[in-house]
């Protein structure tokens, strides 16, 4: 191995571990993903992404699974303590929401979790964490990379090269991504009279302003675009615009639906692994295909990443 990578990835490992630390300290306070990303010394949109890679989930569930884990762990041991007690010292802003977190994860109340036999349960006092002991090991994290980075190995063709402007007609879209694909029906049914769903080299483009890992899915801004090769006027919700990516990691595949996260993420892996550092300009998707006309239902997509 590299003994330059081998020693990013060390240290790595060890500003996560931090992290997992500050987080451990800190489960009865408010914490914020700024916080937490301070602690290993990443940017907030860098950080998410290599704590899901090297952890195996998200910030917030992980915040959230130890925060239930260990209120087990005060619901059976410390038995007088009242619930709504445990559920203020863990952080949680209402009893409401500790109970439907609780049996969320467990399938049960706090109240129930507390009556059974404390046997039936054991086990979650081997996984409810004390300061510090739960720490990432640089095996796993190089388990987890040379994972991610087979599969995208296997997956993607990666360029890195300058993209020229790119002119759009788009609607802007804010809240859950699920409905991405309600706003591109919008779009197709406005292009179509004007014939830009046959222009020659058709591209549909999704923008992303925000991360779904660090905004919340209210709040996740995108643009929904079609590329212009020609111009056009516009109306109503559709506007205009050009985007100067410049240099781009460029990787296509040919993907399902549910294999776009673990796109995007191997993605950032390659990004960080061969010394690029992202630009501030948006991420975003070229569509090239209609999956639904794809005999296994699968995108052919550029994820392009802007690069300084």
């Amino acid at each position: 191995m590299n003994k330059k990578i081998d020693q990013l990835r060390k240290e790595h490992v060890a500003r996560i571990n931090n992290a997992i630390v500050y987080i451990e300290e800190h489960l009865s306070e408010k914490l914020l993903l700024n916080d937490i990303a301070a602690k290993a010394f990443f940017s907030p949109y860098h950080f998410h992404r290599i704590f899901s890679l090297v952890v195996g989930e998200t910030v917030n569930n992980f915040i959230v699974r130890k925060r239930i884990e260990r209120a087990a762990g005060f619901l059976m041991r410390q038995r007088e303590t009242p619930i709504t007690e445990v559920a203020e010292v863990l952080g949680f802003t209402s009893l409401s929401s500790f109970s439907r977190a609780f049996k969320k994860f467990y399938g049960i109340s706090p109240a129930e979790f507390r009556e059974l036999s404390p046997s039936k349960f054991s086990k979650i006092c081997k996984t409810e964490s004390k300061k510090g002991q739960i720490t990432v090991s640089f095996e796993q994290y190089i388990c987890n990379i040379n994972n991610s980075l087979n599969w995208f190995k296997m997956n993607a063709n990666v360029t890195v090269k300058q993209i020229e402007n790119l002119d759009l007609a788009y609607i802007s879209h804010k809240g859950e991504m699920e409905k991405i694909g309600e706003v591109f029906q919008r779009l197709i049914h406005w292009a179509i009279p004007k014939g830009l769903m046959n222009q020659e080299n058709l591209r549909l483009l999704t923008m992303y302003h925000d991360s779904p890992k660090i905004t919340s899915p209210d709040n996740i801004r995108s643009s929904i675009a079609i590329v212009l090769n020609q111009k056009t006027t516009v109306e109503g919700e559709v506007s205009l615009k050009t985007i100067t990516p410049g240099k781009c990691i460029v990787s296509r595949f040919e993907i399902t639906p549910n294999e776009f996260q673990k796109a995007w993420e191997s993605s950032f892996v390659w990004m960080s692994e061969n010394g690029y550092k992202k630009s501030e300009q948006d991420p975003f998707e070229i569509y090239y295909n209609n999956a639904q006309e794809h005999p296994e239902n699968k995108f052919i997509v550029d994820i392009c990443i802007p690069i300084v």
